[in-house]
């Protein structure tokens, strides 16, 4: 009846919204979504942030200009700079979450038939952007260090794919794996993009949630150490996973002929994130509150990860492998004994959820992986979770 673009004549939704319908069900816990702990957002820092930016109520309710307005931005600018990755405000958008950012920059850079490549298993709707956007998606596997730069060498100077034009990663404390792409690694990948030409993406949601161990600086900071590497580096932030996922508040840091399209692009998309969010989030940072409350809500999650790891030890005796993060919000793992998506349906019956491993996959899925975020829960369910995982694998595979 309708002749509907390319993209959209078979389109897929969210393999992990779709898990979303089972979580009304009365005493379903829910390893599955990444959601931050509803019970860790700074309410009453947030409402100090509301009544701040309301003090200028007119500014707030009207449109604002399209790359982020002004007091967002230098507050951005500064906590870039505390985080060791110095920016400037012109090479800085405000975008409606980091997922906008990753659309905006599909749309300046990536044409149909273009190589993209990506971490192999990947942020799924990393996956699902590039396939709407038409992108010849490419994967490169991961290890527990992160992507694998020799294998990612090998591939560049193989012949076999076509000049990439993105290469996507999420270096630090990775969705789905939890893994942080070693200080080496990094310095690979960006002298990888600087002799191939390739902009590197570097998502980093999720760097300030380390619990244990220590910090490795981003791709951003590391690339004043690889000459001309900042030309071919475009950062994403957001506050999501730190403040609240409710405010939408999202930042691209890119080469200013990059930050100056992806603005153009984005006035046909929004014209502005709303000024009042970014208000909010702007009084927030400035008044110290995010640099206050975040050890709490790292505290919580070392408690949070360290229950999960050994209520999986002590329970499942093996029976799921899975590597320990050092922060973050998700453990991946591997069921030894089938199929994670078999297991899954006999987890529903028991009321738990978690997200099997193919949903995370472009290509060449494994079945027996799967993806379990420990931050929503509280101990007291993460213990129950368990138990009754452990049940739906007896049933699954007895």
């Amino acid at each position: 009846m309708y002749s509907f673009t390319a993209p959209f004549v078979n389109p897929t939704g969210s393999p992990i919204r779709e898990l979303f319908k089972y979580l009304g069900e009365p005493g379903m816990i829910s390893f599955a979504g990444g959601y931050p702990a509803a019970d860790l957002f700074d309410v009453e820092g947030l409402q100090c942030a509301t009544e701040r930016a309301w003090s200028a109520p007119t500014k707030c309710l009207q449109y604002g200009p399209t790359d982020g307005v002004p007091e967002l931005k230098e507050e951005i600018v500064a906590l870039m700079r505390r985080r060791g990755a110095a920016c400037s405000s012109a090479e800085l958008v405000v975008t409606t979450g980091s997922q906008q950012s990753f659309d905006l920059l599909l749309r300046v850079l990536v044409a149909p038939g273009d190589t993209v490549l990506t971490e192999q298993p990947a942020y799924p709707a990393t996956v699902q952007a590039l396939l709407l956007q038409q992108a010849d998606v490419v994967t490169v596997p991961v290890d527990a260090h992160g992507i694998d730069t020799d294998r990612l060498a090998a591939l560049l100077n193989s012949g076999t794919v076509r000049a990439p034009k993105l290469l996507y990663t999420v270096p630090t404390f990775a969705n789905p794996t939890g893994a942080t792409l070693t200080l080496a690694r990094r310095l690979a990948l960006l002298e990888l993009a600087v002799k191939h030409r390739f902009v590197i993406v570097e998502d980093e949601p999720y760097a300030e949630l380390r619990f244990c161990g220590e910090a490795v600086p981003s791709l951003l900071a590391l690339s004043e150490q690889v000459p001309t590497s900042r030309n071919w580096l475009v950062y994403f932030g957001s506050l999501s996973k730190v403040i609240a996922p409710g405010l939408r508040v999202g930042w691209t840091v890119a080469p200013i002929e990059i930050a100056r399209r992806c603005t153009v692009a984005k006035q046909t998309v929004d014209l502005c994130s709303s000024p009042f969010t970014q208000a909010i989030a702007a009084a927030y940072l400035a008044q110290g509150s995010l640099d206050s409350h975040l050890p709490r809500i790292v505290a919580a999650y070392r408690d949070k990860c360290e229950t999960l790891c050994d209520e999986m030890d002590r329970i499942l005796d093996g029976a799921i492998e899975f590597h320990r993060p050092q922060g973050g919000m998700f453990v991946w793992g591997r069921c030894k004994t089938g199929s994670s998506s078999t297991l899954l349906t006999q987890a529903i019956a028991q009321k738990v959820l978690f997200v099997p491993g193919r949903a995370f996959y472009a290509d060449d899925a494994d079945d027996s992986t799967m993806r379990m975020s420990f931050t929503a829960p509280t101990t007291a369910d993460i213990k129950e979770g368990v138990q009754r995982l452990s049940t739906a694998m007896e049933r699954s595979f007895s």
